[in-house]
């Protein structure tokens, strides 16, 4: 009886471990003015061949999960999950057509560390665990499609969930997953199997200006020094040894995704596919230098 317990849960935790994420080697800095075209591209040839190789379990549709009644739904996890398509037709959407319940749902996340080889050391993705509950997925997305190729401008919706991940060491590294103000250009002008599209995005401060810190310091409000530390805040010097935790700043920064189309069902007016978004995470408010975090996973929408 326990071999078989243990069997099960064994089988259970490979079933819904997320995938190993290829290492990739990256030049870029930590701040926002940062090159994401190739490791976004790589990434998403990489999860596309994948998810061709191994289509999703217990996959379910719009239209079955319409069907169920919010006790059905409730303590499933159906609610952080995107919807299947199943079909391989075409659409090409006419003049005034927009997106609709767009959700995009990561399946596995990596973060940029510096890695040791041979007495160097190298930037690469270290693959990552989420620590955050089943409440990480974006829904209810909408945006206009315009021009030739396809243009899709995000509007609102669900567009934003704070997150955080643990790194092999045990360190967590909050960020907040977003597609804000995303503009993604096609590269046709319909939808079909094989249609990419990507742009960059807005991230906003992981908090805001209402927050406060331990010390009672916040953006907004609270205290604009630490009360308990003033022989640090003073003298000649002033706070420089505390600048960048004294003076809280709303750090906006750039993010880069790409989607590719694999599955089309033009009867519904449905599409899915998978995706690879960069991005940076959270400063602290300032006081923090951002790691890049790399994300992918899967994402459904409806042309209205």
């Amino acid at each position: 009886m326990k071999f078989f317990v243990l069997s099960t849960l064994v089988a259970t935790c490979a079933a819904f471990s997320p995938a190993a994420l290829p290492s990739q080697r990256t030049q870029t800095n930590l701040e926002a003015k940062f090159d994401l075209n190739k490791v976004v591209s790589a990434g998403l040839a990489g999860l596309v061949a994948a998810s061709a190789l191994a289509p999703p379990a217990q996959a379910i549709t719009k239209s079955e999960l319409n069907q169920l009644s919010y006790l059905q739904v409730k303590g499933t996890g159906l609610a952080n999950r995107c919807p299947e398509v199943v079909g391989e037709d075409s659409i090409t959407p006419k003049s005034g057509q927009k997106l609709v319940d767009m959700c995009i749902e990561p399946k596995a996340w990596a973060v940029e560390e510096e890695v040791g080889n041979k007495g160097a050391t190298e930037r690469k993705f270290v693959t990552s665990k989420v620590m955050t509950r089943q409440t990480y997925t974006l829904d209810g997305i909408e945006g206009t499609l315009s021009g030739n190729p396809l243009t899709f401008s995000e509007k609102e919706g669900i567009d934003y969930a704070a997150t955080t991940v643990q790194l092999p060491g045990g360190e967590r590294v909050p960020f907040l997953f977003t597609v804000k103000d995303l503009v993604a250009k096609g590269n046709g002008p319909a939808f079909k199997p094989g249609f990419q599209m990507g742009g960059a995005f807005k991230t906003p401060s992981y908090r805001t200006g209402l927050f406060l810190d331990p010390k009672g310091r916040g953006g907004t409000t609270g205290y604009d020094m630490a009360v308990a530390l003033p022989g640090l805040q003073s003298g000649e010097e002033g706070d420089d040894e505390l600048f960048k935790e004294n003076n809280k700043t709303f750090d906006v920064t750039d993010g880069k995704i790409e989607f590719e189309v694999n599955k089309v069902n033009s009867e519904e007016q449905e599409i899915g596919g998978v995706f690879v978004a960069t991005q940076l995470s959270d400063t602290d408010m300032g006081s923090k230098v951002p790691k890049k975090i790399l994300t992918k996973g899967i994402f459904y929408a409806r042309v209205d």
